[in-house]
């Protein structure tokens, strides 16, 4: 399911609730189950962030040195020290405006990470500092540490790197929720998936993989198709060469049970057509809307317009389901840890592995998002906070202090004042 801004620093955008609570990098001796000392409390820490700064092109994104006080966690809360974070097509959608989930900006972008608890809030009792885990959150991920409720965050295995710690929420909770909460996939069953090499891709193919006699069928350039079928797709199919739809009829005229559509317009009807009697489409995403850099109202008008239209009595005589999934508007935290539990469990089990296509650091974060948004990567494309090894000596030098109290205009007349900006690469 799966995110430009205004050239200035941006005041703590990643909570909106918690104005006064920004998640900044915390000492690695603070106490485990109650918030720092006093004194600890008035040391200035800084941490890099990558800000939206309003809606646009790739050069909106930018990399941010902040300096504040340590934060006071409230009850329930953790800091957590960030190692990876995913990068989704949510955060193409916001950068161009088109994420309506995400607040306007300036602020961080970011679903999902992985790192180390730092220090904990008055009544976690279930998570300690030093414990490795996946952390959630609707914004505000990309950047070196954040404070998010205890129970959205879980436990990594002891096997499980960052990286693929990462990669497995935002994806996976979708992929899993869509084929067994949704479709009910069973044994037998034919599954189609668009962008079958994409970070959801990856993990429809994997699950499908832990229901027997499951047949796969999914789209994606030919360069590509090797890999993922090596990773368990039944039937590659090129959608740049050939009609994926004639394509599936010549090996399966009557179509297919389930269909997994991340394009929206055409392609629903499309996707709908394909359907056996009793099967399920499920819509989770509009990638067609997005084409270039910035929004396209040409193509959005394009999407809209072939938009699937069915009316009930149609849907009745046609036997057929249509459901829509967008993880983003799911607010059962117990629904997400139960599926996250499951998913954990399928990983140890040696049933799931997140693929990582590539790791970029936040200096880069300008080549993860082309690579996304140009369709070449294969699996999750992954953000690290950690400087590059040529920026770690900048460290020792950092941004002046930013007062994070300043207004969105104030903060805009110093736009031209970019000095402790290090802007993300192009």
């Amino acid at each position: 399911m799966s995110g430009e801004e205004a050239p200035t620093l941006q005041q703590q955008p990643e909570q909106e609730e918690k104005p006064d609570e920004p998640p900044p990098a915390a000492a690695a001796e603070a106490p485990q189950e109650s918030v720092s000392s006093p004194a600890a409390e008035e040391k200035l820490l800084s941490w890099r962030a990558l800000v939206l700064t309003g809606h646009g092109g790739y050069e909106k994104i930018k990399l941010l040195v902040k300096t504040q006080k340590r934060p006071q966690l409230q009850a329930g809360e953790v800091l957590v020290r960030i190692k990876a974070c995913g990068l989704n097509f949510a955060e193409l959608l916001g950068k161009q405006g088109l994420y309506e989930l995400l607040p306007a900006p300036p602020v961080i972008l970011g679903m999902e990470g992985s790192g180390v608890i730092e220090a904990v809030g008055e009544g976690v009792t279930d998570r300690k500092v030093g414990d490795r885990v996946i952390a959630m959150s609707r914004n505000g991920m990309w950047q070196e540490v954040v404070v998010v409720p205890g129970n959205l965050t879980f436990p990594m295995p002891e096997q499980m790197s960052f990286e693929e710690g990462a990669a497995i929420p935002v994806n996976y909770i979708t992929a899993y929720m869509m084929l067994f909460e949704m479709a009910n996939v069973r044994p037998g069953k034919s599954v189609l998936i668009h962008m079958a090499a994409g970070g959801v891709g990856v993990a429809v193919t994997q699950l499908c993989q832990t229901v027997p006699d499951v047949t796969i069928f999914g789209t994606a350039s030919a360069t590509k198709h090797e890999t993922i079928a090596q990773g368990g797709v039944t039937h590659p199919i090129d959608y740049r060469t050939k009609d994926y739809m004639e394509e599936i009829r010549k090996i399966s005229p009557k179509g297919v049970d389930i269909v997994l559509d991340p394009l929206g317009g055409s392609d629903t009807q499309k996707g709908f057509s394909l359907l056996k009697p009793l099967g399920t489409l499920v819509v989770f995403g509009a990638a067609n809307c997005v084409t270039g850099q910035k929004k396209n109202l040409l193509a959005m008008a394009k999407t809209w317009y072939n938009q699937l239209s069915l009316t009930a009595l149609k849907l009745m005589q046609s036997n057929k389901a249509v459901c829509g999934f967008h993880l983003g508007y799911i607010t059962d935290e117990e629904l997400i840890s139960r599926t996250m539990s499951k998913l954990l469990e399928l990983y140890d089990q040696g049933k799931i592995k997140p693929r990582i296509d590539s790791c970029h650091h936040f200096e880069e974060v300008t080549d993860a998002m082309k690579r996304m948004h140009e369709r070449q990567n294969i699996g999750k494309v992954i953000l690290l906070p950690e400087a590059k090894e040529e920026e770690a000596k900048s460290k020792s030098n950092p941004e002046p202090v930013e007062d994070v109290e300043k207004t969105e205009a104030a903060v805009e007349e110093k736009e031209e004042e970019a000095a402790e900006e290090v802007k993300a690469e192009d």
